[in-house]
């Protein structure tokens, strides 16, 4: 036995049993557990093992704890070194609970590296499975192979932390090239990078193609052949029709340029550039096209193979795309005009392209080869084909093709609009606690929506009501994964001061059922809740436009836990019939009976908000229901007859100029009672245009359309106060608030001034996702007959005028909207629009137009033509004279001539 064990034996312990090591660990001492561990047998090691895993189950449950962030990283060799088996060992290393406070790859690989070489192999293979996320170093993982001298493995963690290792080499001098040449499993790793997903953006910097980038260094590997030039060119071309993120094409599309293909390399890819062409991402389709077009001009492609090609380059979207195509097609049959039988009735494709000059284009092509046509049935082929033109082409086509008569009758349009969307009633909640736990647990993990959130809050109140002792036991599981309920705190925050008065903005759904949660688990004090319940009823001065929403919402909740912890009431009166928030006026009769019932006591905020949401507009279900409120004989019978028999008063709003902006200002709401509670009495407060320039902390966008769900037939009060947040979408780029929009539409009550600015400001957005949105409010207010296209379409041309709008943004919502069949409705909005910009152009010659006015002519054009429209549009004609044959002129002229019948020349 050596000297090492000798000094660690102690007295009253067994022969096999090594001591001193656990208080090393535990000290953090990490010298001294390393000598422990070399000084030890295998025998001995195994057994320090059962105390070292009890103390990680001691340090798991207070891991950020100084005396964890002192003992973890010596745990970690210790644990290590003293299993046995590989997969122990592996999963001990990956360990989640030590991942965050981890020993150096140098030290594992000293006290692992005496073990047998297949044993390391098996490790280093296990670690390398792990998924990205254990954050498993790739050192440990690089030292393991070399230890055993083992194959690499090529798993997408290896392979990651390789990228990350040559990255990071720079430190220690030379390029990328030299450490890549350097490496003795170039070859391997480099086969499996080019199958590993969503690379791109590692290895797209820099941007050049020297020896310090990756594209550059890889090229000139191929050029000496230390890899193999066609196997990396034929993995590149695979990965490129594989698809994937833009920032993984356009780095394989710059090694693929780097590689520099020969023509006899780019001849026998002819498959490929035409699977590319067709269903690649743009920058990758015009790579592809481009090398099509250099064969096909050199005679190396076959007039079969480049019909086909334009077949599927022509029903693209890209108009840059589609133009170069055409002029292929017109170029190729100048120098090959026997392939007019197969190459025209493929340009033909392009007359059912969106965009009209693409259409033009085409035709002209048409045109221009037609003579070289002598077969009737592809002349009939062609007729069919021109049936997909707008109007005035379609007219041009029969009299200038001759393609029969058919063309030039007039098509009757037929409006379509999506169906008008039904609100959904709320299912009761869940009868066993053990699933109302699970729904907790989703509407925390997701946000949750206003059915599913408000249910999941009755059902708790229902079953804290019923068995408060059964539902703390069902949700164990829900509350044992909260910040709060770990102990001691995380970064030493209190459970009860947070749960306080101080913090008393509940900004998620996560938010609010954590209260409530640490309510019920005896987390928060009572004088506590008391406290912040009373607070949460205060308004103050200089309060943001948000605020009285957030009070509102804030104010019921903090009044529910208050209530949990005190009095528990038996169900909420205010949880609504609809998924829009509203509550029908018989189901909260019914609940009022059943509180009298049961001698319960309403709680005052939640009886307040039930009167909110209460449904007036139906007026005879209205005033029987006040009729039965009435006969209770109680005070909340009687304010609910009041509130069912009031008539519904429409906020009085009109707009103001801010800058750029166009905001909504509302004076006192008239629709909220006088004697409701502070909260959501607040909630008929004035709308200002000066709230916008005051500080706001109401930053979430998840819980806001549970803001909405407060008023569900007053929605232009709520979407006053959501205007700034609209606004932002278009002029600061802002993005998410537009997913409110159709949210709005769907709500109850009048869509006025605000409602149709919000829309405007969305199909100005910045994102695609909230221009979609906007869309999808746009043609529900359209189906639900609330849309006022005169003024949306001069709120539009005001913001456009402002520079709040950008054109482009707007035309690009006005496609979308338009492909879906509103052609008319969109006419309807943009006939109120133009005017407003063209009268700019009118107004001084030679005024520069706003970039992106000519697409929106376009658009405008393309709704009038397809929906039948006529008559005048005031200052066009001075846009139509203008000089030149820019965009805007030409599509001006087009937006003319369908206005006045005439036929394109």
């Amino acid at each position: 036995m050596n000297t090492v064990t000798e000094a660690m034996r102690g007295e009253g312990t067994r022969a096999d049993e090594p001591v001193g090591l656990l208080d090393a660990v535990r000290a953090g001492r990490t010298s001294e557990v390393v000598s422990l561990l070399d000084g030890m047998t295998d025998a001995e090691r195994r057994a320090c093992l059962p105390e070292l895993k009890a103390l990680r189950k001691e340090l798991r449950t207070a891991r950020w704890t100084a005396e964890s962030r002192r003992a973890l990283p010596a745990l970690h060799a210790a644990g290590a070194a003293c299993q046995t088996g590989a997969a122990g060992v592996a999963n001990w290393l990956a360990a989640t609970d030590l991942r965050w406070a981890q020993a150096s790859p140098r030290l594992l690989l000293h006290l692992l590296g005496d073990r047998d070489p297949r044993w390391l192999a098996d490790v280093a293979h296990r670690l390398a499975r792990r998924p990205v996320t254990a954050r498993v170093p790739y050192e440990l993982m690089a030292g393991l192979v070399r230890l055993a001298g083992c194959p690499v493995p090529v798993t997408d963690a290896y392979v990651r932390g390789w990228l990350d290792h040559i990255d990071q080499g720079w430190r220690h001098g030379g390029t990328k090239l030299d450490r890549l040449r350097r490496d003795p499993h170039l070859v391997p790793l480099v086969a499996a990078l080019m199958e590993t997903d969503e690379v791109g953006s590692r290895l797209e910097w820099p941007h050049d193609d020297g020896p310090d980038s990756w594209t550059g260094a890889l090229a000139r590997l191929a050029d000496e052949g230390t890899l193999d030039r066609g196997t990396l060119v034929d993995a590149c071309v695979a990965r490129l029709l594989r698809g994937g993120s833009a920032a993984d094409q356009r780095v394989f599309l710059r090694l693929l340029d780097a590689l520099a293909l020969t023509r006899a390399e780019e001849r026998s890819r002819v498959a490929d550039w035409l699977a590319l062409a067709s269903d690649a991402v743009s920058p990758v389709a015009a790579h592809a096209q481009s090398v099509l077009a250099a064969l096909a001009l050199d005679g190396d492609l076959t007039t079969r193979r480049l019909a086909d090609m334009s077949a599927a380059v022509l029903f693209r979207p890209e108009k840059k795309l589609v133009r170069s195509q055409l002029v292929l097609l017109g170029k190729v049959l100048l120098r090959s005009p026997g392939g007019a039988p197969e190459l025209l009735p493929a340009a033909a494709q392009a007359f059912g392209h969106a965009d009209a000059e693409v259409q033009e284009r085409a035709l002209k092509l048409v045109e221009r080869h037609l003579a070289k046509l002598d077969s009737p049935a592809l002349r009939g082929e062609l007729a069919l084909s021109a049936e997909q033109l707008i109007p005035s082409l379609r007219e041009r086509a029969a009299r200038t093709l001759g393609l029969g008569p058919c063309l030039g009758e007039p098509v009757v349009h037929e409006e379509v609009l999506p169906p008008v969307p039904e609100p959904v009633r709320l299912a009761p909640p869940p009868e066993s606690a053990a699933e109302l736990a699970e729904e907790i647990g989703a509407v925390m993990l997701s946000g949750g929506d206003v059915p599913s959130f408000e249910r999941a809050l009755d059902g708790l109140v229902r079953h804290a009501h019923r068995d408060r002792k059964g539902l703390v036991e069902a949700l164990a599981p829900v509350v044992d994964r909260r910040w709060w309920a770990a102990a001691p705190p995380v970064y030493g925050i209190r459970p009860a001061d947070h749960f306080g008065p101080e913090h008393r903005v509940l900004s998620t759904a996560a938010e609010a059922f954590d209260l409530l949660l640490a309510t019920l688990h005896g987390t928060v004090h009572t004088p506590a809740l008391r406290a912040a319940a009373a607070d949460a009823t205060r308004g103050h001065a200089e309060d943001c436009v948000h605020a009285p929403l957030a009070r509102a919402f804030d104010a019921r909740l903090w009044e529910v836990a208050h209530r949990l912890r005190t009095d528990p009431l038996p169900f909420l009166l205010s949880t609504p019939t609809w998924s829009t928030g509203l509550l029908e006026p018989e189901v909260l009769v019914d609940r009022l009976v059943a509180y009298h019932r049961l001698g319960a006591r309403p709680a005052e905020q939640d009886f307040a908000q039930a009167l909110l949401r209460v449904r007036r507009a139906d007026r005879a279900t209205a005033e029987h229901a006040a009729e039965r409120a009435l006969a209770l004989g109680t005070a909340e019978g009687a304010r609910l007859a009041r509130r069912l028999t009031s008539p519904p008063a429409e906020p009085a709003g009109h707009t103001r100029r801010e800058g750029a902006l166009i905001l909504v200002e509302i004076g006192e709401v008239d629709d909220v009672p006088a004697d409701l509670p502070a909260a959501p009495r607040s909630l008929g407060d004035p709308v200002s245009v000066s709230m916008a320039h005051r500080y706001c902390h109401h930053w979430s966008e998840e819980i806001r359309p549970h803001w909405l769900a407060l008023l569900p037939e007053r929605r232009e009060a709520v979407a006053a106060r959501f205007l700034w947040d609209l606004a932002a979408l278009a002029v600061e780029d802002s993005r998410g608030a537009g997913r409110l929009l159709p949210l709005i539409a769907e709500s109850g009550g009048e869509a006025g001034p605000a409602v149709h600015l919000g829309i405007a400001y969305g199909l100005g957005a910045r994102h695609a996702e909230d221009r979609l949105a906007a869309v999808d409010a746009l043609l529900t207010l359209t189906a639900r007959g609330q849309l006022v296209p005169e003024r949306l379409g001069a709120a539009l041309g005001r913001l456009v005028r402002s520079g709040a709008v950008k054109p482009l943004r707007l035309a690009e919502s006005a496609r979308t909207a338009a492909a879906t069949g509103a052609n008319s409705t969109l006419w309807g909005v943009l006939r109120h629009t133009l005017p407003v910009l063209l009268a700019d152009l009118a107004a001084a010659d030679g005024a520069r137009p706003q970039r992106g006015l000519g697409d929106l002519l376009a658009v405008a054009a393309a709704c009038a033509e397809r929906s039948g429209a006529q008559g005048e549009l005031p200052y066009l004609e001075r846009t139509v004279a203008r000089r030149g044959s820019s965009r805007l002129v030409a599509e001006a002229r087009r937006l003319h001539r369908a206005l006045t019948g005439e036929a394109a020349a």
